[in-house]
């Protein structure tokens, strides 16, 4: 596939490419895919060997489960920018590994909002009792009965949140149903039915909501813990600073990195969408400027699966504590195997 480096494209032509999409951002995505099987396959190694004993774990695991689903489009994605596979690769992607990414992205999204209600619970209201958890914040607190904090609750939770978005986005597979050949596969909505086209409207507008809504969660919530936080720190008076920077480092670890990765994209998420609906109105040149600005930041949103690890690093002690341990077990192997090496030497 030939690199385009100007929107002026033949009449004919619906691929909105560039430069930017063929030479820049495959190798990003590469290393993006390479880090975070890597972050996540041992974020998954530790994690699901660890009880899930609180509320917050099993948010957590689902977000790995999220990403490590995330993960596996990656591929089809690089391939379609390398230009690989042919116009069928575009196909797959339109029908499938489209929709597994955004339906991983807006879970994680999801459980993202659920973390920070139950650390607004929990340093917030306290409606905990003094039961020890094995995965606290760097705060400290009470991990308690409130239903956020329950493990049942919060498997039913994580159970009713994967059910809806596969009930939003299944229509989504299911309606990518005209045929495709050469000149159609590269927009998606000319592969759609029309139900198709409007139930992508819907849907997309739906996960919108479900973004600025949580985006509104989390704002109240980590507005009312730094509150918290700030009385709870001028009423100990004392020389705990250091203390204060990690307990904040730890809690808005969460709040940054939604911030980095999903709001760029939700802002032309909306004015692209509707670029791509027929009859849109949108002149080549809008339609152009617009994909580009949803490839960069599309890319940001999928830089989530190697930034989601620090937030079990900081926010479990459990996940840190395994981590260290597992690290430093490793180093000791290392060092005796030397060791006994040179001893032989």
């Amino acid at each position: 596939m030939d690199v385009l480096n100007s929107s002026r494209l033949p009449a004919n032509q619906s691929d909105l490419s560039s430069a930017f999409t063929h030479q820049v951002l495959p190798p990003l995505y590469f290393v993006t895919c390479i880090v975070g099987l890597c972050l996540n396959g041992v974020a998954a190694w530790i994690f699901f060997r660890v009880p899930s004993d609180s509320g917050l774990v099993v948010y957590l695991k689902n977000m790995v489960v999220a990403d490590l689903l995330m993960l596996t489009t990656f591929p089809f994605k690089l391939a379609s920018q390398l230009g690989l596979g042919g116009w069928r690769i575009h196909v797959v992607i339109c029908r499938y590994t489209a929709v597994l990414f955004y339906s991983s992205m807006y879970v994680g999204i999801v459980f993202m909002g659920l973390i920070s209600l139950e650390r607004y619970v929990k340093i917030v209201r306290h409606a905990s009792s003094s039961a020890p958890s094995s995965c606290r914040s760097r705060l400290g607190g009470v991990s308690g009965l409130h239903l956020l904090q329950s493990v049942g609750f919060a498997r039913v939770l994580a159970l009713l949140t994967w059910s809806l978005l596969v009930l939003c986005v299944l229509p989504n597979v299911l309606l990518t149903s005209r045929p495709a050949n050469e000149e159609n596969p590269r927009r998606c909505m000319e592969l759609k039915t029309p139900l198709g086209v409007q139930w992508h409207r819907v849907s997309t507008l739906f996960n919108v909501s479900l973004f600025w809504a949580t985006l509104l969660v989390l704002a109240f919530c980590y507005a009312s813990i730094a509150r918290r936080v700030y009385q709870s720190y001028r009423r100990v008076r004392r020389n705990n600073s250091d203390v204060h920077r990690k307990s904040n480092r730890s809690i808005f670890s969460i709040l940054a990195v939604f911030f980095v990765c999903f709001v760029p994209y939700h802002i032309c998420r909306v004015p692209y969408t509707l670029s791509q609906m027929p009859g849109s109105g949108f002149s080549r040149d809008a339609r152009f400027a617009l994909f580009q600005m949803k490839e960069g930041t599309l890319f940001l949103s999928a830089l989530n699966v190697c930034l989601d690890p620090v937030i079990y690093v900081l926010m479990c002690r459990t996940f840190r504590e395994s981590l260290l341990k597992k690290l430093s077990g490793r180093e000791r192997r290392r060092s005796l195997t030397t060791a006994h090496s040179l001893s032989n030497i």
